[in-house]
This record gives C-alpha cells, sequence and structure tokens, in this order.
C-alpha cells in the first residue's frame, strides 16, 4: 500500500514539474515574440540582454519557434553588410500563438489575483 502511494504520488509530481516546464519555455516563448514584435530591427544579441536570457538560451528559443512556424528570419540580400540585416519577423501563426499565450498568461495572474484576494479576506 504505501509502495503504491509513493509510485502514484511520484507520478503526479513528475506530471506538476512536466507542466511547469512546459509553462515555463511558452512563458520565453512570449517573451521572445513580445520583445520580437517591439523591436523587430534588434541584433540577436541585443534581444537576448532586453531579455535577460543568453544568447544561446534565445537562440534555442528561436530555432524552436521557427521549427513551429512562429518566426521566420528574413535576410536583406542587397545590403553589403548582410550579418547585420538578418530581421525575425513574427508570421501570422505567431501572432495567433502570441495572443493564445497572452490570454493564458491573463487568466493565470487573474486566478492568482482571485486567491491573494480570498487569502487576505480570511486572514482579515
Amino acid at each position: 500500500m504505501n509502495l503504491t502511494f509513493f509510485l502514484y504520488r511520484s507520478l503526479i509530481e513528475r506530471y506538476i514539474v512536466q507542466n511547469l516546464n512546459i509553462m515555463k519555455i511558452n512563458q520565453d516563448h512570449f517573451e521572445v515574440l513580445r520583445n520580437i514584435r517591439k523591436k523587430p530591427k534588434a541584433s540577436q544579441r541585443e534581444l537576448a540582454e532586453n531579455l535577460g536570457f543568453s544568447v544561446g538560451k534565445l537562440n534555442y528559443c528561436l530555432k524552436a519557434l521557427q521549427k513551429k512556424g512562429l518566426v521566420k528570419l528574413e535576410n536583406f540580400k542587397k545590403k553589403k553588410n548582410k550579418i547585420s540585416y538578418l530581421q525575425y519577423v513574427i508570421t501570422p501563426k505567431g501572432i495567433a500563438e502570441r495572443t493564445r499565450l497572452t490570454i493564458n498568461f491573463m487568466k493565470r495572474k487573474l486566478k492568482e489575483y482571485d486567491e491573494l484576494k480570498r487569502e487576505l479576506k480570511d486572514n482579515s
């Protein structure tokens, strides 16, 4: 009986941790999409500094967003200094995903607000 309880608890904990990791990844992707929208001409280094990410982490996020079709890289080939003219562009699918992530973020924050409000009311 005890072994079953610990295995079950372990499965629940694993599920919770997995969902928290997914939420963190979604939050990171949301922040990247938001920063690209704010500063579309920013370099990866500038975006990473604005987000508080390492350039490697930002690159990982950008590749994941590209793979999902949420962001594409535009290259302005007619320019001499091509490295300076690479730009990330949010696709229509990316705009829809950013909207979905924004709604989920707002729902979580409203839920947290309601819980805090309830706690304050109970403590009064």
